[in-house]
């Protein structure tokens, strides 16, 4: 199947309070958890509150998140900059697709557009990304992007099954400075 028509209709936007529902979706899939650094479930109180509070500004808020959006098929999927360092002017990547919308291309076009608006917008010069050793198809489109290998955090994540390891990705912006 040939996505390239859908997938160039995806495009970044600020959360809105009406992305409420995907929101907490997303953020209550416990089968995320064991990827992050979540410690339970987020109440739509708290969500609305970060909806209504968050400046979307990477600068003050130090993390900046986007709803990733179809034309048609509305939220599909979320992309996060965090763990901000305006120092080191780099940032951390979060990439999450709607479980109904996942191996479909989405994830690898949403990183895409999260580097151009990090790398061209806002003159970030360094995008990095925890993976888990076990998450091979993550690491699959983070290396098709142009993403090096840069070391491994050895027993990083904590599961139901014991300690995992991580990979550490990194992309540095391809602008001189």
């Amino acid at each position: 199947m040939n996505n390239t028509p859908y997938l160039e209709e995806v495009f970044l936007r600020a959360p809105e309070p009406e992305d409420l529902d995907v929101m907490f979706s997303i953020e209550n899939d416990a089968e995320l958890w064991k990827v992050g650094t979540a410690t339970g479930p987020y109440s739509r109180y708290q969500l609305r509150r970060y909806i209504a509070e968050s400046q979307n500004d990477l600068f003050l808020d130090r993390q900046l998140r986007l709803m990733v959006v179809h034309p048609v098929d509305g939220v599909i999927a979320i992309a996060d900059l965090c763990s901000f360092d305006p120092r080191h002017n780099r940032a951390e990547v979060g990439i999450v697709v709607r479980s109904d919308k996942r191996h479909a291309g989405i994830g690898r076009r949403a990183l895409q557009l999260l580097e151009i608006h990090s790398f061209g917008l806002l003159g970030i010069h360094q995008l990095y990304a925890y993976i888990a050793a076990d998450n091979l198809f993550c690491q699959s489109i983070f290396r098709h992007e142009g993403y090096m290998e840069s070391g491994c955090f050895k027993h990083w994540l904590r599961t139901a099954d014991g300690y995992k390891d991580v990979f550490l990705f990194q992309k540095i912006s391809s602008s001189v400075e």
